[in-house]
């Protein structure tokens, strides 16, 4: 089930997978960890141009709406405007292992480019509600296994990979994907967005323009005696691909557009959510950045010129608002850590309104 087989009024083209995947390269792998009564987090790879490529740069930025969380690699981002290597999302408390898993998986796969350094992207979002957070549970194999695991196609959501423990609006989140066409003259590009969605309270929540905070109060399991969080707090991890040619700065710009594609399902955000957002581009074929070897050359990038960008941001605003829908659309209700509950949200009468 996803936000469209609801008859959620929803803009634009959609790629035939309706995922970041639909971007031509980019694979999606999970590994997710279900056990007991209180384990519920896992790993999300997202890999920009496949297995074969992880060492060619992809033209990258980054946005940071609120800065209360983590994305490894951010620094290195900034300074020279390109990301490579397997992209991981996981739990806040599990950024360490999953570090590690990338290092190890680039080792095992590609030695000579782990022979110099390596300095992963690995992004977080707060499932202690829950998860057992503070649990060694997640482990660099675990990391490995969703590289591993990566492929094209369609996209599992909800509660899957990193997403597997994390609310939204108070309901059940996790997460979740989408895709827009962009035609740009002969020519058509994709964009794709996928979210780490852990966002939102509850009275907050709008879709497709309507505000459901009110109508949907009831069954606010987050509201107990027992939880002693503000309404709001969690955070959400967006990253944005697409193949249209762009320049880093074309990249944040396309990053810094995230929050107003979740402002459409009702956030203000929340001081205690870490909302950051990263954009790569694959339509550049970049150099490596190992160390320099025989003589220097020279990179040529074409790209989409600023004054064409406008159908770029759009994509992305209405992208990200049906990535948000989907992984709420797909979680279910699900039961974890000292008995907690996140209710799924209503599908039926969420198809009723609409």
């Amino acid at each position: 089930m996803r936000a469209r087989d609801l008859g959620l009024p929803l803009s634009g083209t959609t790629g035939p997978h309706n995922a970041i995947t639909d971007v031509p390269g980019v694979e999606v792998g999970y590994t997710t960890l279900v056990e007991g009564e209180s384990v519920r987090t896992g790993v999300t790879a997202i890999l920009p141009r496949g297995r074969a490529d992880i060492h060619i740069p992809c033209a990258a930025g980054r946005f940071s709406l609120n800065g209360n969380g983590e994305m490894t690699g951010s620094a290195l981002v900034d300074e020279i405007g390109s990301v490579r290597l397997p992209i991981l999302i996981t739990n806040t408390h599990a950024i360490g292992p999953c570090h590690r898993g990338v290092i190890d998986w680039v080792a095992r796969e590609h030695p000579a480019v782990a022979e110099q350094w390596l300095l992963p992207v690995v992004a977080e979002t707060w499932d202690g509600y829950l998860n057992d957070i503070n649990g060694p549970h997640v482990q660099p194999a675990h990391a490995i296994a969703a590289i591993d695991a990566a492929t094209g196609g369609p996209v599992a959501e909800g509660s899957v990979g990193g997403g597997t423990g994390m609310n939204c609006y108070a309901f059940k989140g996790g997460s979740g994907t989408a895709s827009r066409v962009v035609p740009y003259g002969a020519d058509a590009f994709t964009v794709g967005a996928f979210v780490q969605a852990n966002f939102g309270s509850r009275h907050e929540l709008t879709i497709c323009g309507t505000p459901l905070g009110e109508r949907f109060a009831d069954d606010n399991p987050m509201q107990d005696t027992d939880w002693h969080i503000p309404p709001g707090a969690g955070s959400v991890i967006v990253i944005i691909a697409t193949d249209a040619p762009l320049l880093p700065g074309q990249c944040t710009a396309l990053a810094r557009r995230v929050p107003l594609g979740l402002a459409r399902t009702g956030t203000t955000g929340s001081h205690f959510s870490g909302d950051i957002f990263l954009a790569f581009s694959t339509g550049n074929a970049m150099t490596p950045s190992e160390f320099p070897t025989g003589e220097p050359g020279f990179d040529t990038l074409r790209h989409i010129p600023w004054n064409r960008m406008d159908d770029f941001f759009t994509a992305v605003v209405q992208a990200v608002e049906e990535a948000v829908l989907n992984a709420l659309v797909a979680a279910k209700t699900t039961t974890g850590r000292h008995g907690r509950r996140s209710p799924g949200i209503p599908l039926d009468r969420l198809r009723d309104l609409f």
